[in-house]
C-alpha cells in the first residue's frame, strides 16, 4: 500500500459466495448499500473460492474524474467486461484501444460535430411524427412508453444509420438487439463462462442473433457502395455513407469489417441508451404534472404549433433541465467498467494493479454529500446557479474523459426534439408508481410503462385509466 492510503473496506456477503446473489438479484440496490455502508471507495467479492471476483466500485465525483479523465491512462477497458462486449459486437468506439481507438475516434469526430447532427433533425421530427400519428389511430389512449419509445429509437438510429434502407434494419435491430445486450452482461459479470463454441442454448441463441446483425449490416455496406451512398432520406448524406466516406491526413479508411463494427456500436448506443433516457423522462413527467405543464407552456410560447429546429432548443431551458434530471435518476448506462493497469491511490484508497474498477452513474447520482433530496425529481437543480461550484463528475450518464460519448450531441439533440414535439401535442398522466427495472448493458424498463394519453389541448376531462398495450 502506497503511503497515506487507506485500505479499501470490503462490502458483507456469504462465506462461500460472497456478493454473488445479491449483485445477480438485486446489482443496483446491491451498489448502492455498499456506499451507504461502507463509503465512496468499496470492495465486492463475488463467487465461490477459486473463482471469484473482486470489483473495486468508486462513488465519490472525485474518485471518478481520477479513473475516467485525469488518469484515464492508469484504469484501461480491457476488463472481462469489455472483452465480452467486443466479442459481440466488435471492435468499434465502445470497445477498441489504443491506436485503435485513437484512429476511430479522429475519423469519426468530424461526423458527430453539433453542426453536422443539426442535419438530422429533419428525420428526427418524421419520426416523432408518425409515433404521434399512431397514438391518434388508438382509441383508447393507452401507450406503452417502454415498447412505443424503444420502437421510435429504434426508428430514428437506422433511418439515419441507413437512409432508405431503414425500415429493413429496423425489424432486426428491435428482435435481436435486446438478446444480445443481456447475454454479453451476463457472461462479462460471471466469473467463469463456457466457450462461445459451446453449444448451449444461450449460446446458440446469441449466436444467431449476432449472425443475423452481421448479415444485415454486410448487406447495406456492399449496397451502400455498391450505389455511392443516398440522399433524401434525412436531408442528407445517411450516416453509413459518411462512415464509407470518411478520412483524416493520417489516418486510412474504414474497413468493411470496421464499417460493420461502427455500425453495430451506433446501433446500440443509439436505441438502447436513448430509449431508455425517453421513457423514463415522459414517464416522470406523467407523474409531475405541474413540471410538464409548465414545460408545455414554454415549448407553445417558442414554437406555436410549429415543428421545432435546433435552433429553437436554447428558448427552451426546461426541456434540457427535465431531460437532465430523468438521465441522473435513470442513467442508462448504470456502471462503467475499467482494469488498473498499475498499483493506483484513487480518492486516497489504495487499489492494486489489475483490480476490476466500477463507477457508477446510478449510484453516484444519487450521493447525499452531493445531490439535496436525491431521490425527488427537481428539474430545477439543473438551472446554472444550481450547477455552479458542482463538481463535473456528480453527473456522467454520457461517460467523461477521452471516451466520453462521442454521440453525446447526437443523443442529447434526438431527446430535446422529441421532448419538445411530444409535449406540444399530448398530455401524460397516470404513470404507475414505481416501474421494475431489467439490468444489461443498459438499464431499461422490464416491462410495460403504462400512461393515460391526451391531446395536450383538451380541457376535457381526462379519459379513465386503462392498463397498458402487452
Amino acid at each position: 500500500m502506497e503511503p497515506n492510503a487507506t485500505e479499501v473496506p470490503t462490502a458483507g456477503g456469504l462465506p462461500l459466495l460472497g456478493s454473488m446473489l445479491d449483485l445477480r438479484r438485486d446489482p443496483l440496490g446491491t451498489y448502492q448499500r455498499a456506499r451507504e455502508e461502507h463509503g465512496d471507495v468499496v470492495r465486492i467479492v463475488a463467487g465461490p473460492p477459486g473463482l471469484r471476483t473482486t470489483i473495486y466500485f468508486v462513488f465519490s465525483p472525485p474518485g471518478v474524474q481520477q479513473i475516467l479523465a485525469a488518469r484515464s491512462a492508469d484504469f484501461r477497458k480491457d476488463d472481462a467486461f469489455s472483452m465480452e462486449m467486443r466479442d459481440t459486437f466488435g471492435n468499434g468506439l465502445l470497445s477498441s484501444l489504443d491506436e485503435d481507438h485513437l484512429r476511430q475516434r479522429r475519423l469519426l469526430s468530424p461526423l458527430f460535430t453539433k453542426k453536422k447532427v443539426a442535419e438530422y433533425a429533419g428525420a428526427i421530427c418524421d419520426e416523432v411524427d408518425l409515433l404521434c400519428e399512431e397514438w391518434a389511430a388508438d382509441p383508447e389512449g393507452r401507450p406503452d412508453l417502454n415498447e412505443d419509445l424503444s420502437r421510435l429509437t429504434v426508428r430514428m438510429i437506422t433511418r439515419i444509420l441507413f437512409g432508405a434502407d431503414a425500415e429493413e434494419a429496423a425489424e432486426v435491430v428491435r428482435r435481436c438487439m435486446p438478446a444480445l445486450s443481456t447475454y454479453t452482461l451476463r457472461r462479462g459479470l460471471m466469473p467463469v463462462n463456457l466457450p462461445r463454441s459451446v453449444p448451449t442454448p444461450a449460446n446458440r441463441r446469441a449466436r444467431a442473433a449476432q449472425a443475423e446483425l452481421h448479415a444485415l449490416c454486410d448487406r447495406l455496406i456492399e449496397r451502400r457502395r455498391r450505389s455511392g451512398g443516398t440522399s433524401g432520406a434525412t436531408g442528407s448524406d445517411d450516416l453509413l455513407t459518411l462512415l464509407i466516406n470518411a478520412r483524416s491526413d493520417e489516418d486510412t479508411p474504414l474497413t468493411d469489417l470496421e464499417l460493420r463494427d461502427q455500425v453495430l456500436v451506433f446501433l446500440l448506443a443509439g436505441s438502447d441508451t436513448t430509449a431508455t433516457s425517453l421513457t423514463f423522462t415522459l414517464y416522470l413527467l406523467a407523474r409531475h404534472p405541474e413540471i410538464q405543464d409548465a414545460a408545455r407552456e414554454e415549448v407553445r410560447s417558442v414554437l406555436g404549433g410549429r415543428r421545432p429546429t435546433p435552433g429553437d432548443l436554447d428558448a427552451m431551458p426546461s426541456v434540457e433541465r427535465i431531460l437532465k434530471e430523468a438521465m441522473r435518476l435513470y442513467p442508462a448506462a448504470p456502471v462503467l467498467i475499467r482494469r488498473a493497469a498499475r498499483d493506483s491511490v484513487v480518492d486516497g484508497h489504495a487499489i492494486p494493479a489489475g483490480a476490476y474498477v466500477y463507477v457508477s452513474p446510478w449510484v453516484t447520482h444519487r450521493h447525499p454529500s452531493h445531490w439535496e433530496s436525491p431521490g425527488s425529481f427537481d428539474p430545477e437543480r439543473f438551472r446554472p446557479e444550481g450547477e455552479e461550484g458542482r463538481h463535473r463528475y456528480t453527473w456522467f450518464p454520457l461517460g467523461g474523459g477521452p471516451r466520453s460519448c462521442i454521440g453525446n450531441h447526437f443523443a442529447m439533440l434526438q431527446m430535446k426534439l422529441a421532448v419538445s414535439l411530444l409535449l406540444q401535442r399530448h398530455r401524460f398522466t397516470g404513470a404507475p408508481e414505481d416501474v421494475e427495472l431489467e439490468v444489461g448493458v443498459t438499464i431499461r424498463a422490464a416491462g410495460a410503462v403504462g400512461c393515460r394519453l391526451t391531446p395536450a389541448d383538451q380541457e376535457a376531462a381526462e379519459p379513465r385509466t386503462l392498463p397498458a398495450r402487452r
